[in-house]
């Protein structure tokens, strides 16, 4: 390979959705494809217009080296699974797994052989938009999700076909971002890195993802694009990461607004040099490589380097044996099964919030409903980052319309009320008759897709326009009433929440939202998800969390001088891992396997179990979230009042019992320092064990490591 062309492996440019080669439209594509100058193409779909792009390149180049397709394929391809967050709220990584393989198989006939995802940004801070593409606030929750994607994305290998690259991004801190603006600054101690941030990557690492992305973000002033600590120290040197680093969109251009490169070639020369192998959208490694590399600022070895993890991403694809996608086989509409997959996973993922006086599940025999608010009869559930394609031709599934197939023998009214997002109220009036008028109203209400994703920080969590006042006035008619979210975010719902008997959080459910929503309301699926992120009382509360480290003043109501707010409690509206049944459940007393361990064993591999029996005891089948928290009550460096270190969905019949077992080690018990060069620490002490269902478990074990 020419010099010239091995920068141009290292080249992805992006394509422009419905056009097709030869349009003129996309004249720089395929002239640097037929040159032999590109290695990658991002944001093309289509099995005939791949092939097209892909017979440039391969027929036409000198060297005939395939091109690398790649998507944004988040939470599906044309079948649109609930966003992120709400299969974060499972607890069932498996959910993950199931929207991965669906949305690898129907990527890769269309042509697509590598994804931009999963997204494991872990986040303390509901204003930033992409929470809604995250795991929420737990670096053991996202882990396990993390992995449970790329495996689901890559599978055994991808011989074949169904099967596509996976890609862990953003790299790294970028959920830590000041006052949840995107692409904001994050300040970070190496301790926090690590302890919050890294470990969903490792374990996407250790799960054998191909690709990772750089993140937008600076880290302690060092842009993540052009830090080598993150991107060559950690995730090569110590990780021992063979695969592809690629920027995200425009990222090495970016570290010029960053105030960290002087001009497109200092970029350049800083991105490749610190991890960078592959550059998307802008252009400065293909165009001032030769430059750079005549002036001495980056050395052929490091460019052989990055070309020869593009190259063999490429090898491992098989695009080299069969770099075209038969065309006859390609999936162009979402399957029955792949429909039935999303619903699944769309129940699956919601959480009953709140639950007074029985009001859900609605009985099927029910005479009269009405349905008001501006997301009952809407089609804007799909959530952020859904395919275009896919949004355009496949949009969400009705509520309004599911309700009425639901109950066939009710009568079922719809009264929109307000907008979704504007301040007008005249509409109130007939949504409060309808209610009057019914035995139960369902309130569908939440945030459009729009206003969570990438470049969707709110400063306001409330729900946008005048849907509280729509609440209200629906709660003024005494009638029973639900409130459905259909949303991005974790919401602040102080202002309603006294007043509406039951609140189901649906979050952005996907194309088969209308039917998810309808079986749990009327009890086809007994709610069992909990949630990945702590809901705040206000805003002005933010950031809270359940993992949050220990003032010297622990927060005490009777105590002014202790760390609190005057005008409201220091716990969120909900906390992490809350949610309820339309059953009970009763957690036994734990036990542990062991009292004591020794350090040194514990640093040796050895493990300890805590067992607890969870049982059934109201009248219905339902899931419960048996979940397993850890403190380590002195440390050298302060650890979190509380970490999940553990976590089960169960299924259990009326009256039915099961033991739920949980073993951890010195990963879950130990730290890391603020050593630049990574230090682990297995200390010795007490460490509390509690289990329960949420992050407020009262049920304590004391391990001591000895």
């Amino acid at each position: 390979m020419t010099f010239e062309e091995k920068l141009g492996q290292l080249q992805q440019l992006p394509w422009s959705w419905e056009l097709n080669p030869g349009s003129g439209e996309t004249r720089e594509v395929e002239d640097a494809a037929r040159a032999g100058r590109l290695g990658s193409v991002l944001s093309v779909l289509g099995a005939a217009r791949t092939n097209a792009l892909q017979r440039i390149a391969v027929e036409e180049s000198r060297l005939g080296i395939p091109l690398l397709f790649g998507l944004d394929v988040i939470h599906g391809c044309w079948t649109t699974f609930p966003i992120p967050l709400a299969q974060a709220a499972s607890f069932d990584p498996e959910v993950a797994r199931t929207d991965a393989e669906v949305s690898a198989r129907e990527a890769r006939s269309c042509g697509v052989h590598w994804v931009f995802s999963p997204m494991m940004d872990v986040t303390h801070e509901p204003r930033w938009g992409r929470i809604a593409e995250s795991d929420g606030e737990d670096p053991y929750l996202t882990s396990r999700f993390a992995a449970a994607k790329v495996a689901g994305y890559q599978g055994d290998g991808y011989r074949d076909g169904r099967t596509v690259a996976a890609c862990a991004k953003h790299f790294v801190a970028y959920g830590g971002a000041e006052g949840g603006r995107d692409y904001n600054t994050v300040d970070v101690s190496e301790s926090r890195l690590r302890n919050l941030y890294l470990p969903p990557f490792k374990a996407a690492v250790e799960a054998g993802v191909e690709t990772v992305m750089a993140s937008f973000n600076t880290i302690g002033g060092v842009p993540a694009h052009g830090n080598a600590h993150t991107l060559t120290d950690i995730l090569r040197q110590e990780w021992g990461f063979d695969g592809m680093v690629v920027s995200d969109w425009a990222g090495v251009q970016e570290l010029i607004a960053h105030g960290f490169a002087e001009d497109g070639a200092d970029a350049a020369r800083r991105a490749l040099n610190a991890g960078v192998d592959m550059e998307m959208t802008s252009t400065h490694l293909r165009t001032e490589g030769r430059a750079l590399l005549d002036a001495g600022r980056i050395t052929r070895r490091r460019v052989d380097d990055a070309v020869s993890r593009v190259l063999r991403l490429k090898f491992t694809l098989g695009l080299f044996e069969e770099p075209y996608v038969k065309e006859s086989a390609e999936i162009t509409a979402p399957s029955p099964a792949a429909r039935r997959a999303a619903r699944t996973a769309a129940a699956r993922s919601m959480v009953l919030l709140k639950n007074d006086g029985g009001v859900l599940p609605l009985r099927r025999s029910v005479t009269s409903i009405a349905l008001v608010g501006p997301f009952a009869s809407s089609t804007d559930l799909l959530g952020t980052w859904a395919v275009p394609a896919a949004a355009k031709r496949f949009p969400a599934a009705k509520v309004l319309d599911a309700v009425r197939e639901a109950a066939p023998g009710a009568r079922v009214t719809y009264a929109r009320g307000v907008a979704a997002d504007g301040a007008g109220t005249s509409g109130i009036a007939e949504a409060v008759a309808a209610a009057r008028a019914a035995e139960v109203t369902v309130v569908v209400v939440g945030e459009p897709a729009a206003l969570s994703g990438e470049a969707a920080a709110r400063s306001d969590l409330g729900l946008p326009g005048a849907q509280e006042e729509l609440i209200a006035a629906v709660a003024r008619t005494g009638r029973p009433f639900v409130v459905v979210l259909v949303n991005g975010r974790p919401l602040t719902v102080g202002d309603w929440l006294d007043a509406a008997p039951a609140v189901l959080e649906a979050w952005h459910p996907g194309v088969e939202a209308g039917p998810a929503i309808a079986d749990v309301l009327f009890g086809a699926v007994n709610p069992g998800g909990r949630l990945p992120v702590s809901f705040p009382r206000t805003v002005g509360q933010l950031p809270v969390h359940y993992n949050h480290e220990s003032t010297g003043r622990p927060a005490d109501p009777g105590n002014k001088y202790t760390s609190k707010y005057l005008d409201l409690p220091s716990s969120p509206q909900f906390p992490f891992g809350h949610g309820l049944s339309y059953t009970t459940f009763e957690l036994g007393t734990p036990e542990l396997s062991r009292a004591a361990v020794p350090a040194a064993a514990l640093r040796e591999g050895a493990g300890v179990e805590v067992t607890v029996d969870v049982r059934n005891t109201g009248g219905r089948a339902g899931d419960e979230v048996v979940q397993l928290y850890m403190r380590d009550r002195a440390a050298s460096i302060a650890q979190p009042v509380r970490r999940l270190i553990g976590f089960e969905r169960v299924t259990l019949e009326p009256g039915a019992t099961r033991t739920v077992r949980f073993r951890f080690g010195a990963a879950e018990l130990g730290f890391w320092t603020n050593d630049p060069a990574g230090e682990f620490l297995v200390e010795e002490g007490a460490f509390d064990l509690y289990t329960g269902t949420s992050s407020t478990a009262r049920a304590r074990l004391t391990l001591t490591v000895e």
